[in-house]
């Protein structure tokens, strides 16, 4: 079944192949189209170029006689993932900060993502000038990789937030709000799809946080530009005010303190987004841990050899766990955002999808948004609410209408897996194929070398 799903990949490049097949169909599938409903048994996709021709029961879609047909039963099939909070460029094995915003980095980062069946990736801050034409590139089709969005540099503190070393290009620095305006302005001219902004002190560890009248400049003047602004936070009171001084998304969860009615009622009558990235702060830890999931090929296959040898390295690991006030706040921080994304979940608050991946070296691009949907669903969310939110929610927080679901006239953007996520989310890591655009690229992790 697999050389024939190959095949058929081969026809739908075009050229690639020994065929010149137009429709390709997938047949026998479990769907799980994104909108958040029970699976559909035994159903049908018809692909046509880089669309979704017809999808659903297998007795109400009709298959054209030209078409490649793949038998895929046993296997289900589900929407692509969308990523609202990513950054491409910024790391390289364990190195990280300026100089590794190249093209052929970039370009291996967005392969990766798409390898683990993330189609979509916003990189929300730090672009340089070159990202405009790696995201026309990847936007088209070519070279492979996960299509791009972008948040220009964004705008952070001068002497604290973020603590990233990238250079000047990379990031802004308002200090007054004049500045910070004057920077907006400027990035507008490269029509980003967000603004990104860092207002807090990372866990007290910096001197400052962003001023309240930058901060509101800068969403004030953005929305005077009709650009979006998430907001880096970790504090209940910073996100209050954020809410209320108009912010669009909060690119991070609230980790210090169980989040009340009034940020549930401010941000449900504001529609602002939540994008909780519950595995920032288990990174810090987890991997010293050594949990069995670190041996096997799905994590494997993410890891780069200079970090791998650090996961390797007993030194590393006792450094990595040796601090035990930060350990234990860090384990708090995850134990707060599990609880405040199940809150807001439940309360109907808009929630989107990222995991800060590529932030990092220890935030592993594609990885990291599989391990995101199992935090999701111990936070006690279901499999399927997790993967929606992965999917057509986290599409509709950029405004693309075109995927997150599985529907006639959406793009065929979609993973295929063994098993059923609906039931096990860990499903999810079983990948026989990635779709993008319609065609297959990928067949499973196992053909990617990081």
């Amino acid at each position: 079944m697999l050389a024939c799903a190959r095949q058929a990949s081969d026809a739908v490049r075009g050229g690639e192949g020994t065929s010149s097949v137009s429709v390709v169909v997938l047949k026998g599938a479990r769907l799980i189209d994104g909108e958040g409903g029970p699976p559909i048994e035994d159903a049908t996709l018809v692909i046509e170029g880089e669309t979704i021709r017809a999808v659903g029961p297998s007795s109400d879609v009709a298959v054209p006689d030209s078409a490649q047909v793949i038998d895929v039963r046993g296997k289900s099939v589900l929407p692509g993932l969308v990523v609202n909070h990513a950054h491409l460029g910024v790391v390289d094995g364990t190195q990280s900060g300026s100089g590794h915003y190249t093209r052929d980095n970039v370009a291996r980062q967005a392969r990766q993502y798409e390898v683990y069946g993330v189609t979509t990736v916003t990189s929300l801050g730090f672009n340089t000038a070159l990202f405009p034409s790696l995201q026309e590139e990847f936007n088209a089709g070519a070279p492979r990789g996960a299509d791009l969005l972008g948040a220009d540099r964004g705008l952070g503190v001068p002497s604290a937030a973020p603590p990233v070393n990238v250079g000047e290009d990379q990031l802004y620095r308002p200090r007054t709000p004049e500045e910070a305006r004057a920077a907006v302005r400027e990035t507008a001219s490269r029509r980003p799809a967000l603004v990104k902004i860092w207002v807090d002190d990372f866990h007290g560890t910096l001197p400052t946080k962003m001023a309240p009248d930058v901060y509101a400049a800068i969403i004030d003047e953005a929305h005077q530009q009709k650009l979006r602004v998430a907001a880096h936070v970790y504090y209940l009171e910073d996100a209050k005010r954020l809410v209320r001084d108009g912010v669009d998304i909060l690119a991070h969860g609230v980790r210090d303190r169980p989040v009340d009615e009034e940020l549930v009622r401010e941000m449900k009558a504001r529609g602002t987004w939540y994008v909780p990235t519950l595995g920032l702060d288990e990174t810090f830890y987890i991997f010293a841990e050594q949990p069995e999931w670190m041996r096997t090929p799905f994590f494997e296959h993410s890891v780069q050899p200079a970090l791998a040898a650090w996961f390797a390295d007993p030194a590393w690991r006792a450094k990595a766990l040796g601090d035990a006030k930060a350990l234990a706040e860090n384990k708090a921080s995850v134990a707060m955002n599990l609880r405040n994304l199940k809150t807001l979940h439940e309360a109907g608050v808009s929630i989107g999808f990222g995991s800060d991946s590529g932030a990092t070296p220890l935030r592993i691009p594609g990885f990291a948004e599989h391990r995101e949907l199992e935090l999701m669903v111990q936070a006690g969310l279901t499999p399927l609410a997790a993967l929606t939110h992965a999917t057509r929610d986290a599409a509709v927080l950029l405004k693309l209408q075109d995927r997150g679901t599985l529907a006639a006239g959406k793009r065929a953007d979609f993973i295929l897996v063994e098993g059923n996520p609906a039931v096990d989310i860990r499903d999810v890591h079983r990948i026989a194929g990635v779709w993008h655009r319609g065609r297959r690229v990928s067949g499973g992790v196992e053909e990617f070398t990081p």
